[in-house]
């Protein structure tokens, strides 16, 4: 998730652009890709959706269309030919005292018992995958795949023997840090700067123990000096669940050509982000700032909403473009990003991990249902079904494989 808090939550395509995306697709080019992505494993490195989980009136089997809490359920996975991704257990920063650690272990876990009561109640739709090979088998039987990700170690600074319990209970993925520093990491974005100088000496025995356990590491939110502890210390790849490029807008979440370059030739990938905050620069007055703050006040705050607080919010928000208009960033932002990185590192080291229902989304691009867009311009740009295939699952996937490889190969000698 990156969204935090609610005034960044707006990023939701939810403004109104001060210029429209200009990238087009005829139905018949989106007919196209949506038969190549269903005859394709498609998956999402991030989605934010469990945040939902908890929300009394949220089901996921019903469509949530015109709401600024939900980008993702059942209907427009369908819809937009998604099979499943990693749902991630994000927790939110606190002051770092004794008692927010015991809160955040407390939110970390109660996050992944909402995964597991969403999969309970859907097993039909919806099914856990643990391996690498899981995802086609799911996909298959005719049902959604779910892994399971963790965003922020803070649930762990607590107790990070915990980890062995996530780890049972189908943790596959997981990042060190969010937007402030922990007890385990520099962030990219804390204002205070760095404190560790990358990995803290508990991060490091937190990314050895993920590493023994075959989790993938997800250096998303991290510091580049944590990119470069991992390029050192790591003996597999690692991959950026939602990340953009340096050298398209210059923001610290992103990360630059040199650093694209190393992390493929770890073996890594980086996963192409649709956060517009990370895509373009989308400043906003102190207006409405100030009136965002408000609006998230009055509708008793964003883990506190129900979905039909969701509704009202998306009405709120567009009375709020109206009056405070700003820049939003648009597809073709998003594809500068996406073709970049492509040609950086080529199709062997790029995937998809769009933030949705964390943030992501851009104008053109609005939830689940519009991702054969992304398909669509794989196949103008010349990209092979295969090469396609790969950026949708294939290459992520590898580096799931290699982890486990690994993990496994440990265990035996």
């Amino acid at each position: 998730m990156t969204l935090r808090p609610l005034s960044l939550l707006v990023s939701l395509s939810l403004c109104v652009p001060l210029a429209a995306s200009a990238v087009e697709f005829s139905q018949a080019e989106l007919s196209k890709a949506s038969a190549l992505q269903h005859k394709l494993l498609t998956l999402d490195s991030h989605l934010d959706t469990p945040a939902n989980f908890g929300r009394a009136d949220f089901n996921i089997m019903q469509r949530h269309d015109h709401n600024a809490l939900s980008q993702v359920d059942y209907p427009r996975m369908v819809e937009g030919a998604l099979d499943g991704g990693f749902f991630a257990i994000y927790t939110d920063q606190g002051d770092r005292s004794p008692a927010a650690h015991i809160a955040e272990r407390d939110h970390g876990l109660q996050r992944m018992q909402e995964i597991h009561e969403m999969l309970a109640a859907n097993p039909d739709k919806f099914q856990l995958a643990l391996t690498a090979d899981d995802a086609a088998r799911i996909k298959a039987a005719g049902k959604r795949v779910v892994y399971i990700s963790m965003e922020n170690g803070s649930p762990l600074v607590a107790d990070p023997t915990l980890l062995s319990y996530y780890y049972k209970a189908g943790l596959r993925l997981m990042s060190t840090v969010h937007f402030a520093n922990n007890e385990f990491a520099d962030s990219a974005t804390d204002p205070k700067g760095a404190e560790w100088n990358g990995l803290s000496p508990a991060g490091k025995a937190l990314v050895n123990e993920a590493v023994k356990l075959g989790i993938v590491i997800d250096q998303s939110h991290a510091s580049d000096a944590v990119f470069d502890n991992l390029i050192e210390m790591m003996p597999v790849p690692f991959i950026l669940s939602h990340s953009s490029a340096k050298a398209v807008f210059n923001h610290p979440r992103n990360l630059d050509d040199a650093r694209l370059r190393q992390l493929a030739a770890k073996g890594g990938v980086i996963q192409a982000n649709a956060y517009g905050g990370y895509l373009v620069d989308e400043t906003k007055s102190a207006e409405r700032k100030q009136a965002e703050e408000e609006l998230e006040k009055r509708l008793g705050g964003w883990e506190n909403m129900t979905m039909a607080k969701g509704v009202e919010l998306r009405k709120a928000m567009a009375e709020l473009d109206q009056k405070y208009p700003r820049r939003k960033a648009t597809l073709d932002d998003f594809f500068q990003h996406f073709g970049h990185m492509l040609d950086v590192v080529g199709p062997d080291h790029v995937g998809i991990g769009m933030d949705w229902d964390g943030g992501g989304g851009v104008t053109g691009m609005e939830d689940a249902a519009d991702l054969p867009k992304i398909t669509a311009w794989m196949q103008r740009r010349g990209l092979t079904d295969a090469q396609i295939g790969n950026i949708w699952s294939g290459n992520l996937l590898r580096v799931m494989r290699q982890a486990q490889d690994y993990a496994a190969a440990q265990k035996k000698s």
